[in-house]
């Protein structure tokens, strides 16, 4: 993709922030998952600027050290005597230097320095405290080690804790930008096209652009995209979690697994894999931020609770690409298209309702938005979104064919729920039927 498309907002976020930097050093965490986008964000913002980027790599602090060096000497112009063999030395440096003149330092894959030399982590502490206020550097770290991030940054016994003054969480691209990209490249799409960017990629950046480079414009174009031979989707969800679960990652692959099949209660999930999994779903939630607890919209109770997997791309993932493993290992990738062209029907009917729930989030017009369920699961509803200060709420049974769709049986439903709720008697309800020509 040659056009940059989206992140309005965060271009808009990081220019202040340098800005700021003018007058007093600034310090900025960014992060969001492998191939969100941040390394081009970054490169966006600040191309007018001078900017210093610095890539961790896993190699010895020496060799680092001549590359930040190397890096220092063609973009200020500025020479520095000898080796410098500490990253401490060139970041104290860097903030003495930045007290004379306004620089970005970018340093990108962050948490990588544990690997090099953790005592790093500290050394910045140390020379931040006490040089920062006189200097103007515009200091941005980012990666994508979501976990170890979270780590360096959240646990008030590391020592960068409290230093960051700015947080970004770089999140997908928007079902409008995905639409606008979609456009841009196939002016026919067809609806089932953009659900199928949208399942497929998830609005991933480095996806998208992977597909529309290829001409992967359609769903057939898509899915054979996808299981092409040599295709980095194959081994992605693999590449990207590993290192995040560590050793206990066939744990961790087993429980997404169960999740992408639909096995979304922790009960379902203990009794596929007769074991205790909750330790393992707490780490997923609130250390790795890859699933989330989806409860039906008015029920208090946490029994009907079930949870879903935020991460379109690594659901699909896991659904066909980990699942069907051991054809992928005999190489038998045309059988693996014929599965997901044979399924993708009945899994995008679900993936549906996610498109309709994250286009009504991104509206920010209501204040509750979901589905509902009842245990003996004879009273289900795929869309609810509510708003409270309005009294208002949109009901909506969602299919591919939308001709399938009975709203007078939702309207039955809904009367079912109210009576249930009391406290919903007296909104405004409207009823809806969504299929794929209303995406």
């Amino acid at each position: 993709m040659k056009r940059f498309y989206g992140r309005e907002t965060e271009l808009k976020q990081l220019k202040d922030i340098q800005q700021k930097s003018t007058k007093g050093s600034q310090f900025t965490v960014l992060t969001g998952r492998r191939r969100i986008g941040k390394t081009q964000l970054l490169l966006k913002a600040f191309e007018k600027t001078e900017m210093l980027y610095f890539f961790v790599a896993r190699k010895s602090e020496v060799l680092l050290c001549k590359d930040f060096q190397k890096e220092i000497v063609e973009k200020l112009n500025i020479p520095i005597s000898g080796e410098v063999n500490s990253f401490a030395t060139l970041f104290e440096y860097l903030l003495r230097f930045s007290e004379t003149k306004n620089i970005t330092l970018v340093i990108d894959e962050f948490q990588e320095f544990y690997s090099v030399n953790p005592s790093v982590y500290s050394e910045m502490q140390r020379i931040w405290d006490v040089f920062h206020a006189r200097g103007k550097l515009n200091l941005i770290v980012c990666g994508s080690v979501v976990s170890l991030m979270h780590h360096i940054f959240q646990n008030n016994k590391e020592p960068l804790f409290g230093r960051a003054q700015h947080n970004i969480q770089l999140k997908a691209f928007d079902t409008q930008t995905l639409k606008t990209i979609l456009k841009d490249y196939h002016p026919k799409y067809k609806p089932d096209d953009l659900l199928a960017l949208f399942i497929f990629t998830g609005g991933v950046a480095k996806y998208v652009q992977l597909f529309m480079d290829n001409k992967a414009t359609t769903r057939n174009k898509m899915i054979a995209c996808l299981t092409a031979e040599n295709s980095i989707f194959i081994q992605e969800g693999k590449n990207m979690l590993i290192e995040e679960f560590g050793r206990d990652y066939a744990v961790y692959f087993s429980i997404l697994s169960c999740i992408a099949e639909g096995k979304n209660r922790r009960s379902e999930m203990e009794n596929m894999l007769q074991k205790e999994v909750g330790g393992y779903l707490s780490k997923m939630e609130h250390d790795y931020r890859l699933i989330s607890r989806f409860t039906p919209v008015f029920s208090e109770s946490s029994k009907h609770m079930r949870y879903v997997m935020d991460d379109n791309f690594l659901h699909f993932w896991f659904r066909f690409m980990y699942k069907y493993s051991h054809i992928i290992e005999i190489g038998a990738l045309n059988q693996l298209k014929m599965i997901i062209d044979r399924d993708y029907e009945t899994y995008s009917g679900l993936m549906l309702e996610r498109y309709f729930r994250t286009k009504a989030r991104e509206s920010k017009k209501f204040t509750q938005i979901g589905g509902y369920w009842n245990r003996k699961g004879d009273l289900e509803i795929d869309f609810i979104a509510i708003n409270e200060i309005e009294k208002k709420m949109k009901v909506a049974e969602i299919k591919r064919k939308k001709e399938k769709i009975r709203l007078p049986l939702l309207q039955q439903k809904m009367q079912r729920l109210i009576s249930s709720y009391p406290k919903l008697t007296g909104y405004r309800i409207q009823y809806c039927s969504w299929g794929l020509e209303d995406m």
